[in-house]
């Protein structure tokens, strides 16, 4: 059974999409109208613009949504899974795709994320680290050592056995860092994010975008989705709303949702968007899958 999988912020590149719109008439319209709702020529950043540029929260979380759901939408009958589901940010592409959402829908609300996140980051600075090489429990026990002394940090995204992203405050960051790596982590890295994502620290930026996922009209997708919060198939728009609203201070369980999706009959994988991260993943949660890639 085919599922396609959509990734999140940190796969964008100068670059992405140009080649869609170049030889592409939806996928152009689609990018005009894109730069029409944001207000500002996002094509052209994505195009020709600068790493620095596409850094920026507010030009990331949309040309990475844009990237991926045109690439979708442009695939005509041949985007035919039988799931989706989406890597933090890429579950309001998986959302899109499978039709639970409209493109302009989402797109409004992936820019009103990434300003919240932004005002979030700016009001409470933060930081998010990738442990490799440690169980899940381990990193667990201590994120909630460091965190008894009154510091903010816990697990964020678990991304596949053995990597386990933590996000909080810069101080208890650090002070997690140097005790994962005593603890034998193979390497504690810093991120090069912009704050404390799926952390408490992005309370004030989930109270934002609440309000905005409230106004908009969710339809039954046309196929599961598998959301972050609980790595669990939903088709309930009610449910699918509330778990979106969940999703930006909630854990990224990608490892169950993959194992879910793979539990539920998934054994060919395409990672529908620029990057290769969601695909590597993949393949260390998925021993006997098929995982591609197309952008």
């Amino acid at each position: 059974m085919k599922a396609f999988v959509f990734p999140g912020q940190g796969s964008q590149f100068v670059g992405m999409g140009k080649e869609l719109y170049d030889n592409n008439e939806t996928a152009k319209a689609l990018f005009d109208k894109a730069d029409e709702i944001l207000g500002f020529k996002i094509t052209d950043i994505m195009f020709a613009g600068t790493d620095e540029q596409l850094k920026q929260t507010n030009v990331t979380q949309p040309a990475v949504f844009l990237h991926s759901v045109i690439t979708a939408l442009c695939l005509g009958e041949e985007f035919n899974p039988a799931m989706v589901a989406g890597h933090s940010l890429g579950e309001f592409s998986a959302l899109v795709a499978a039709g639970a959402i409209s493109f302009e829908d989402g797109l409004k609300l992936v820019a009103a994320r990434a300003n919240a996140m932004q005002k979030a980051c700016e009001a409470n600075p933060g930081l998010m680290a990738a442990i490799i090489g440690l169980p899940d429990e381990k990193v667990e026990e201590i994120c909630a050592e460091v965190s008894a002394d009154g510091e903010v940090v816990v697990a964020a995204n678990y991304n596949c056995p053995g990597q386990l992203v933590i996000s909080g405050t810069v101080n208890a960051i650090n002070k997690a860092c140097e005790a994962l790596k005593a603890a034998g982590a193979k390497r504690a890295l810093p991120l090069k994010v912009g704050g404390a994502f799926h952390s408490p620290l992005m309370q004030p930026a989930k109270d934002e975008l609440q309000a905005a996922i409230e106004q908009t009209q969710f339809s039954a997708p046309k196929f599961p989705v598998y959301q972050n919060v609980d790595g669990k198939p939903h088709t309930d728009p009610e449910e699918i709303k509330q778990n979106l609203i969940a999703q930006l201070t909630s854990s990224v369980r990608w490892t169950s949702s993959v194992q879910n999706m793979i539990a539920d009959g998934a054994d060919d994988f395409t990672e529908c968007g620029p990057g290769k991260a969601l695909q590597g993943m993949i393949g260390r949660i998925g021993k006997n899958v098929n995982v591609q890639g197309i952008q």
